[in-house]
């Protein structure tokens, strides 16, 4: 069942708040300005961080809930080529590009089609980013769609194409916390990720290029630990991010295969998510730069570590290592990625 209603205004344009319901009962709710998941409440508990008025979303740091591109995470230096051009990029974290730069897809009023809606238990969003936006070369038409199954996943599909060649690194940005997103600090949530390697990063978070082993370090969740567990170690990995803000290599054949990346769950609630991507890398970030200066849903202030996400993507700053697979996308091809997050009641 699909709902929606007004929320608000922008640049002169409407903007709207979709919710999605299955049978379960399960609720997703998303809204047309940045794409941005706002509620994923499950038997009842509200499991995805967010706020209750577009304002708060205009004016965010943060990336709550939202889709982020045109490329997300960082970019070295804003700078790439591409087919022997140079292209310079926003560089709004310091000296380098992120999540897309200082007006990317996140900041962006997305169309809604009635006639392009699938079905429902889905809706689907568009947005035309022109060339040179933010410095990306070529048009870049892309679609992402919400669909809420009765399985009580929230599979994300995103497709786009261009008519330059481009780049293209399209990720959600939830912040999720299972016991709710009003619940405080994530540390006791525990987290598994379904990859032996990572990438090694510098002090601006930055990957080196080098792609290093988990094993023996705080970075291995190749079997279930807690998110606090380790991640006051003394790891220089992790006093450079302030915490966990790392990629981990999943698949680097450009299969496009649909696999279990990670799982996470919460004693307390007994909620478990599996997140299942075709992409090949996962980034798991434990929340280090949120502060309480933002207040959330129903009057909660969401301070530090106090939410984790594990955004699906390619490599960051791929562009910089040809060794990557690389996020390139040509006149004539499409770009078609899913994810997909499903909530259940860990079995004991």
């Amino acid at each position: 069942m699909i709902s929606h209603e007004k929320w608000g205004e922008y640049m002169g344009k409407d903007v709207f708040l979709y919710t999605l319901e299955n049978s379960a009962g399960m609720k997703v709710s998303i809204t047309n300005f940045g794409c941005a998941v706002t509620c994923i409440k499950y038997k009842g508990i509200d499991v995805a961080l967010g706020f209750d008025n577009l304002d708060a979303y205009i004016n965010q740091t943060c990336y709550l809930g939202v889709v982020v591109g045109r490329c997300a995470n960082r970019i070295k230096d804003g700078r790439f080529e591409l087919n022997g051009l140079e292209f310079m990029v926003g560089k709004n974290l310091g000296n380098n590009h992120l999540h897309g730069g200082f007006k990317g897809f996140d900041k962006a009023i997305w169309d809604i089609d009635a006639a392009d809606q699938m079905d429902n238990s889905s809706v689907r969003f568009s947005y035309l980013s022109k060339d040179g936006e933010e410095g990306y070369p070529g048009n870049l038409t892309t679609k992402v769609t919400y669909t809420l199954t009765e399985e009580c996943e929230l599979k994300i599909e995103y497709e786009a194409v261009t008519d330059q060649a481009t780049i293209v690194n399209l990720t959600n940005h939830t912040y999720f916390n299972l016991s709710g997103h009003d619940s405080g600090t994530i540390e006791n949530q525990w987290v598994k990720i379904y990859s032996d390697y990572f990438l090694e990063s510098d002090k601006e978070c930055v990957p080196t290029g080098i792609v290093r082993s988990v094993s023996g370090t705080p970075l291995d969740f190749r079997e279930f630990h807690k998110i606090g567990e380790r991640i006051g170690c003394d790891d220089n990995q992790l006093k450079y991010a302030g915490g966990y803000d790392h990629n981990y290599n999943l698949d680097q054949t450009g299969d496009s295969m649909l696999r279990l990346a990670a799982e996470a769950f919460d004693d307390r609630t007994a909620i478990q998510m599996k997140v299942y991507t075709t992409m090949p890398g996962i980034q798991f970030y434990s929340g280090n730069s949120l502060n309480e200066i933002s207040k959330g849903k129903d009057g909660a202030v969401y301070g530090w570590r106090c939410g984790f996400c594990l955004e699906t993507q390619f490599y960051p700053d791929a562009v910089h290592h040809q060794d990557f697979l690389q996020p390139v996308l040509l006149p004539g091809q499409v770009y078609r990625h899913t994810t997909v997050y499903q909530l259940m009641y860990k079995l004991s």
